[in-house]
């Protein structure tokens, strides 16, 4: 039996913990970046994750498993730049951006719960290929809504596609994990 909520918070804690290595090293410079520039960057990193699938080979050393955590945590950088706007400068302290990551980690928590009870746990009988072409997807869904202004007619809105691509993420790095235990 699994403790999938056990297994987020674990997986969580390890994107938070570089989470909070990176602003050490930057303090919370993604603050001048502004929402289609994080879809962007979130696309850079998943593009890789495909092609690295692909491939089967990396170039510059690093593997699939850095750039789902990069997804995690753009995702949240996503949702605080949704909430807050981009600035043209560093506006906040790396107190208040953790705690924003703390918020809205929380809510992205809560929403893979419900739908997790709703799905009965299908994800853990997906490959980790399928998540990497959701989080495309939902990089490309964003664009789409990015290009309307944010506006849509009948489907969510960006912050659920960030919030979708932050799951499908950790999704990934909780199987890996359990690939590695083995």
């Amino acid at each position: 039996m699994h403790d999938t909520s056990k297994q987020y918070d674990e997986v969580i804690a390890s994107c938070r913990k570089l989470f909070i290595a990176k602003m050490q090293d930057y303090g919370p410079s993604w603050r001048i970046l502004r929402p289609r520039s994080v879809t962007d960057q979130i696309f850079i990193k998943a593009k890789r994750i495909r092609t690295l699938e692909l491939n089967g080979e990396s170039k510059v050393g690093e593997g699939i498993w850095p750039e789902f955590v990069g997804i995690v945590n753009y995702g949240v950088i996503g949702l605080i730049q949704l909430k807050l706007g981009y600035s043209d400068t560093v506006d906040i302290t790396q107190q208040r951006a953790l705690a924003l990551y703390d918020e809205l980690i929380g809510k992205t928590r809560d929403l893979m719960l419900a739908k997790n009870a709703d799905y009965g746990e299908a994800w853990r009988d997906m490959r980790i290929s399928s998540y990497t072409d959701l989080i495309l997807t939902k990089i490309q869904r964003t664009k789409e809504i990015e290009n309307h202004n944010g506006e849509t007619l009948v489907s969510e809105g960006i912050d659920a596609n960030y919030q979708d691509m932050i799951n499908y993420s950790v999704f990934a790095l909780i199987k890996h994990g359990e690939q590695q235990a083995q």
